[in-house]
């Protein structure tokens, strides 16, 4: 059996609240994001895939870390360290939001939540947002606070993941609404609930708002969710590839715009509130992009785990681009990937070549997402919020 002691580099990568629990519920391995261990392995992968995707997992996402924005000038200076525009955001209200820097480089694309008229935290990717915030906190003349508190979440994804909840909180959480979250405690444990999740299914982000409870609070949900096919289980590359969700430093780093990746509508270059980066995205919008990302169906054998390594991508013997992200979907039976690709390249239909690990191989540009692309599992309506509304 695994313990605490066959994963160490010293002190400097810290452990969740539920790395115990991890271990103990069959964690196998764990890779390092924001400076923490998360696991990444309990089992075979397309076995984690087939959980989330008909019943439902728990994962440790203790590693989305919160960036803590307080003070007279909060929404201010929140708005002014992000492009979209949050003028109408209310309280109790999650978006999704891009980090950008004065070239409009894509920083971090956090989740952002509102739990007061000048309180918000920003949920982060894989990256060090917290200096980011106190540095331009320190010239701005804004009355701010900026820490990292107390918060570790945990994901519960999948079709299953209504039900559970409501075993977990009474029918009351079922009109909780996506993208929207609210204050709540379990047996005692302060917690802030939202219908939010990195999965393209219905799911539920629990932030943990005392870390001495992260064990009860892993054990708490295992034990109601178990009958009803909970499993362990940890971010599924196939399913957020399949939902074509970014993965920081993957698909998007500090010289990807947001124009590049189709996010335009986290764009809002007309709005009079100022915001880093604002001068750099009107330029690129005006001038229009030279690259983009697409989605890939690569033809040949399935890949063995996801790529490690960005792979060129040729069209006509030129070197046109470099796969992002790929993996083999069970689902769709097909070998899927993102790529950022030369506009010329970028047409749907376009037939290119890709470098793989099992060597070349023969692409053509899709649309993305490749599954689901409305979004209605994560946003669905389920029957028992029917019956309560009725």
């Amino acid at each position: 059996m695994n313990t605490a002691d066959d994963f160490g580099f010293g002190t400097q990568i810290r452990k969740s609240p539920y790395f115990e629990a991890t271990l103990r519920w069959g964690a196998q391995g764990f890779s390092v994001y924001n400076h923490m261990y998360i696991p990444r392995d309990f089992g075979d992968p397309e076995q984690n895939f087939w959980n989330l995707v008909n019943d439902a997992i728990l994962c440790d996402v203790a590693v989305e870390r919160q960036v803590e924005i307080t003070g007279p000038d909060a929404a201010r200076f929140t708005q002014m360290l992000t492009p979209r525009d949050l003028s109408g955001m209310a309280v109790g209200q999650c978006k999704y939001v891009l980090i950008t820097n004065a070239e409009g480089g894509i920083l971090n694309d956090p989740i952002l939540l509102k739990l007061g008229e000048n309180h918000f935290w920003l949920s982060l990717a894989d990256s060090d947002i917290l200096l980011w915030a106190q540095g331009v906190a320190v010239h701005s003349g804004m009355q701010v606070s900026i820490c990292e508190p107390d918060v570790s979440p945990l994901q519960l994804q999948g079709p299953k993941s209504g039900e559970i909840m409501r075993a977990l909180f009474g029918d009351a959480i079922m009109d909780l609404r996506y993208y929207w979250f609210r204050e709540m405690e379990l047996d005692g444990i302060p917690l802030i609930v939202s219908r939010t999740g990195w999965s393209s299914e219905l799911g539920y982000e629990i932030y943990l708002r005392d870390a001495a409870y992260g064990d009860a609070l892993w054990e708490r949900i295992m034990a109601v969710g178990l009958p009803m096919g909970l499993k362990p289980g940890h971010t599924s590359t196939i399913r957020r590839i399949e939902g074509g969700m970014l993965s920081y430093h993957a698909d998007a780093d500090i010289n990807t715009n947001p124009f590049e990746l189709g996010l335009d509508r986290l764009v809002s270059l007309d709005m009079e509130a100022d915001f880093i980066g604002k001068f750099a995205l009107r330029r690129i919008r005006d001038n229009g992009i030279t690259r983009k990302q697409v989605g890939l169906i690569i033809e040949g054998a399935p890949l063995q785990g996801p790529n490690t390594a960005f792979w060129a991508v040729s069209h006509a013997g030129e070197k046109v681009g470099k796969v992002t992200s790929a993996v083999y979907s069970p689902r769709l039976k097909q070998n899927i990937a993102l790529a950022m690709v030369a506009v010329d390249a970028a047409e749907t239909g376009t037939e290119l070549e890709v470098w793989t690990q099992n060597g070349p191989a023969t692409a053509k540009v899709v649309e993305r997402p490749f599954f689901d692309p409305r979004k209605s599992l994560a946003a669905a309506v389920t029957p028992d919020l029917v019956k309560i509304k009725a």
